[in-house]
């Protein structure tokens, strides 16, 4: 009745007022969970971002500025499916021309910076969105409900040289892997 009395009062010509309301919908092990947002539309630009880089540096979107971009997002490095998608996209990367792999999530930079030097992984620039968050906000991939809230969903966007989303996926089952072979023809 809340949402009927809600919409009921609502200006849907106010795109953002929308938006607001229009959230993904994904599991974790078969219960519903609440995302952000939708991810960003294929087709256009792909939202700006800061980011912290393990050497706590700062990353931006436009530091990647010509190149194709595939970004890995996942809930924490400290789980194995999120382990597992960077280990398959850090080996991926290795033979892919003007492409940068990224994995984004919210755990702190030197976790991150951890994972990745005792598995060896070096084609994977680790990013992270613990101080602020706005990437999840952004990217539509914040969770907003259940145990995980407050962590990203797992997904994959690619983008093309000129920062144009050309691929996503969120995937539906948190616990699930993304589709590695879909994401990695995006980039060809």
């Amino acid at each position: 009745m809340w949402e009927f009395f809600i919409l009921c009062n609502f200006d849907f010509r106010n795109k953002n007022q929308l938006n607001s309301i229009i959230m993904a919908k994904i599991t974790l092990k078969g219960n519903p969970v609440k995302t952000s947002g939708k991810l960003p539309k294929i087709g256009k630009k792909a939202p700006k971002f800061k980011l912290v880089k393990s050497d706590l540096s700062t990353a931006k979107l436009k530091d990647f500025k010509g190149k194709k971009v595939l970004i890995n997002i996942t809930p924490s490095i400290d789980t194995g499916v999120c382990q597992n998608s960077v280990r398959k996209f850090n080996e991926a990367a290795a033979s892919l021309e003007n492409t940068v792999v990224l994995y984004v999530s919210k755990d702190l930079p030197f976790a991150q910076a951890r994972f990745c030097g005792a598995e060896g992984i070096e084609n994977v620039i680790t990013l992270s969105d613990f101080i602020k968050g706005n990437f999840g906000k952004d990217y539509g991939v914040l969770i907003k409900t259940g145990p995980m809230k407050g962590l990203l969903s797992r997904s994959v966007v690619v983008l093309n040289e000129d920062g144009k989303v050309v691929y996503t996926e969120q995937v539906s089952e948190t616990i699930d892997e993304p589709n590695y072979e879909a994401a990695l023809e995006a980039l060809k």
